[in-house]
């Protein structure tokens, strides 16, 4: 392989190898550096047709940004949603969109703001991942890979809990 055709391959391959690491970013003029860090969603057991998925969005940018639309080929319908205590009972409602102020992040939790999977294609087992495609207002669309903890888990993929830091505005 001549030095030329290493280099062109290495072009077209290195851009592939840091979307699907633990962070995905979306930079260019005009929009704000938005960062997903540790996508991830829990096990389902045989036969489920739903899940979640979850993660922490950072904008590193100076412009506020604003989710409105997740993909997935795993299931059939993924959306935004949150989780909200209604007169003591526990309800999963979803959202038009979660905003992402500048300087900001956003976390996605169990018992919080989620990405809810349904019409699953088969059910998500311990050790596998997926792609999921995050779409936002300005900087479009970030796909990152989501790592498959086991049923239960509490936090991402390296076994950090995860937790909102404050700063975040979501609606």
């Amino acid at each position: 392989m001549t030095s030329r055709t290493l280099a062109i391959v290495l072009a077209l391959v290195l851009p592939l190898g840091l979307a699907s690491g633990p962070a995905a970013h979306a930079q260019n003029a005009a929009s704000p550096a938005i960062e997903i860090m540790s996508p991830w969603a829990r096990a389902t057991p045989a036969g489920a047709e739903s899940a979640a998925a979850y993660m922490t969005m950072i904008n590193k940018g100076p412009a506020a940004d604003r989710l409105v639309a997740v993909s997935t080929p795993v299931a059939q319908v993924a959306e935004l949603h949150r989780t909200v205590n209604d007169n003591g009972i526990m309800k999963m409602l979803p959202v038009a969109g979660v905003d992402l102020h500048a300087g900001a992040q956003a976390v996605f939790k169990p018992g919080g703001y989620h990405v809810m999977l349904t019409k699953l294609a088969q059910p998500l087992k311990v050790g596998q991942s997926f792609p999921m495609t995050l779409t936002f207002e300005k900087a479009g669309p970030i796909t990152v890979t989501v790592k498959v903890q086991k049923i239960g888990a509490m936090g991402d993929a390296m076994g950090n809990m995860q937790h909102d830091m404050g700063g975040t505005k979501t609606e």
